[in-house]
């Protein structure tokens, strides 16, 4: 959402998943600190976001070919350094375990909700705050206005004094800093290990959720809970013993992400400047 509000299609979040799993699961292997893998995971992140950001916005270079090689490169980079690495310790290297789950005085006690909404782990718990907070800047602040006008029309903005590149820039960087964050939730706050290609499409699920929300935030959260509903939903058939093939089972969260988006892809308008560069006269 961030991304494409200020005018950069951020394809390479598949790549800022992996980099940020990756460096979680070893910072936190090799420190013990959850904290220290936390933001690990954010830097390695963000600097995917700068690479892309280097290439797409100051080199002019497709941002979805960049996105692309990206992914290749760090999904090549992980696995090798998954089978070169990890696997040969993976008692001290590729052994985090996961974070600890933080229950919520009271609230965790309410029936049903409180187990699912307030006994979780911190970066679920971020999660909570992030969505409200990043509508919140948006939609409500100066920051915000910036960053919707640049996507929208960055010539306009560039006119009223607004450096319109290196304002994308950042934006990206803070970006990649947040999906980093998602690939630290996929090993200690999910698996408890590195998995080779673990974000599995997520990525492009994120892409998707994001269409889906209309470029809101709290439209992309809700997305986004349809998405891990389904993926849930291919766990749970699987271990009750469902007669479907597995294969037939694995598809279930990409079918959904394809009929969602076909359903509503024709009807929405993403900010029109998502995805052009900006090359100032």
């Amino acid at each position: 959402v961030i991304g494409e509000r200020v005018g950069v299609v951020n394809i390479a979040i598949e790549a800022q998943l992996l980099v940020g799993a990756f460096i979680a699961a070893l910072v936190a292997s090799t420190t013990g600190s959850y904290a220290a893998a936390i933001i690990g995971a954010m830097i390695g992140g963000a600097a995917v976001a700068v690479v892309l950001a280097t290439f797409a916005i100051v080199y002019l270079v497709d941002q979805v070919v960049v996105g692309v090689v990206l992914i290749g490169l760090v999904s090549a980079i992980t696995n090798f350094s998954y089978s070169m690495l990890l696997t040969k310790d993976s008692a001290n290297l590729n052994n985090p375990g996961t974070l600890p789950r933080l229950p919520i005085p009271f609230l965790s006690d309410i029936p049903v909700l409180g187990p699912v909404l307030f006994n979780q782990r911190i970066t679920t718990y971020l999660m909570f705050i992030l969505v409200p907070l990043v509508w919140f800047i948006l939609f409500r602040t100066t920051v915000g206005l910036r960053i919707r006008a640049l996507g929208e029309n960055p010539l306009a903005a560039d006119t009223v004094g607004i450096k319109v590149n290196p304002w994308r820039f950042w934006v990206v960087t803070v970006a990649g800093l947040i999906a980093g964050l998602g690939g630290a939730a996929l090993t200690i706050g999910a698996v408890g290990a590195f998995i080779r290609d673990m974000s599995a499409g997520q990525g492009f699920i994120a892409l998707a959720a994001v269409i889906l929300g209309r470029w809101n935030p709290w439209g992309m959260a809700a997305a986004a809970l349809l998405f891990g509903f389904s993926s849930n939903f291919r766990v749970w058939a699987g271990q009750s013993g469902s007669d479907l093939p597995p294969d037939l089972i694995a598809m279930i969260p990409y079918v959904v992400t394809i009929l969602a988006v076909a359903v509503v892809a024709g009807r929405v308008i993403g900010p029109k400047a998502a995805g052009k560069p900006y090359i100032k006269e």
